[in-house]
């Protein structure tokens, strides 16, 4: 396994529509364990392709933030929501694309899921809490929006706006 480099915002690849996973293979399994591996260092509940510089349909998460619990990884290719509650939940959202800046972001507090598993079979479960909000986090990942795009035009700039300053710091370190 190997500690993948995670994109940050702004980035043209982050606001790119993915494309579906054809098929699984040996290279698609790498890159799982590649992602799951950075979303833990990062240390992050979620993490999608595009983030690492992928552009296809698949994420990661493990919303257990329990550190007495064993993990509970998740690897969703080709996911797509079936179903989403009325009900809404407002959830603090953060993104490894973008640390150290959070937002309220109200989204469905339940969803259904279905995607493609590491074992080429189809899964669906239901999310609620944490789990869903992550799900749907990440869907949108696959295309091409971020968490911030929920928020008003001159909160999303102010976010830009330090991103950009911080890349170019980066940059010059």
């Amino acid at each position: 396994m190997s500690m993948l480099n995670i994109l940050l915002h702004p980035d043209p690849r982050l606001k790119r529509i993915c494309e579906p996973v054809a098929r699984i293979t040996p290279e698609v399994e790498t890159l799982a364990a590649d992602m799951l591996a950075t979303m833990y260092d990062a240390p992050g509940v979620g993490l999608a392709a595009p983030q690492v510089g992928v552009l296809s349909r698949l994420y990661v998460m493990d919303c257990n933030k329990d550190p007495e619990a064993p993990r509970d990884p998740l690897v969703m290719v080709n996911p797509e929501v079936t179903w989403t509650s009325e009900a809404l939940n407002t959830y603090e959202e953060g993104c490894l694309s973008i640390p150290d800046h959070y937002a309220d972001v109200t989204r469905p507090a339940q969803v259904k899921v279905r995607w493609l598993g590491l074992d080429g079979k189809t899964h669906e479960r239901d999310f609620d809490g944490l789990w869903a909000t992550c799900a749907q986090h990440e869907i949108d990942h696959l295309d091409g929006r971020l968490f911030i795009d929920y928020l008003g035009p001159i909160k999303r700039q102010m976010i830009t706006r330090k991103m950009v300053k911080l890349k170019r710091e980066r940059a010059r370190a």
